[in-house]
């Protein structure tokens, strides 16, 4: 086995995934975005699964990790028409909060270079929180650092998508291949008796 073989290099992107999208779910924690959080958290667990398919030439959890790529790459292509405020959706609506809370993007008020200001509520007693901030400016708006974070996302997982498709018809074809002696052979494996 090369170290650039389709094997290495999905196990390769695959970790890589899970070091974006780690970094990605805690920025989402931090701004209560409910929704996010849980797709983030389906993602860790399906990269775990097609990572562990990899390591373990299991063609089954390879082809799971590659399923759930094309609902990653979905979610991925949502989030950024609502941060583009595209099709009729909204970034100032609470739709990745569930409605739960007012909550927003944790971006929007700490982004690189943002300088916030706390101004005292008239009506602070009707109010969830005591304090209003106030945004005076941003370096980069925390919309395009969203979409950074899809596009950071789609840029792993289009490559990692054709390296499963290649690594989960390479093991389908090797799952097929049986010796008549009692054994599966695996080129990349030490032959094991079946008794």
């Amino acid at each position: 086995m090369g170290c650039c073989s389709a094997r290495c290099m999905l196990i390769l992107l695959c970790c890589l995934q899970l070091i974006t999208v780690l970094e990605r779910q805690v920025f989402d924690f931090l701004g209560y975005q409910w929704a996010p959080i849980m797709i983030n958290f389906f993602h860790i667990i399906m990269v775990i699964l097609g990572l562990f398919g990899a390591v373990q030439y299991r063609s089954r959890y390879v082809i799971m990790y590659l399923l759930w790529t094309l609902l990653w790459v979905g979610w991925n292509v949502f989030v950024s028409c609502l941060y583009l405020d595209l099709g009729g959706l909204s970034k100032d609506g609470d739709i990745l909060s569930f409605g739960v809370s007012s909550h927003h993007s944790w971006w929007k008020e700490n982004g690189p270079g943002c300088e916030s200001e706390r101004l005292p509520s008239a009506g602070w007693k009707n109010q969830q929180n005591p304090e209003l901030t106030t945004v005076l400016s941003c370096w980069l708006e925390y919309q395009y650092i969203e979409i950074l974070h899809c596009i950071i996302q789609l840029l792993v997982s289009l490559p990692g998508f054709v390296y499963a498709c290649y690594v989960a018809s390479t093991f389908s074809e090797e799952d097929d291949s049986f010796n008549f002696i009692g054994e599966f052979h695996h080129p990349s494996k030490p032959s094991k008796l079946l008794f």
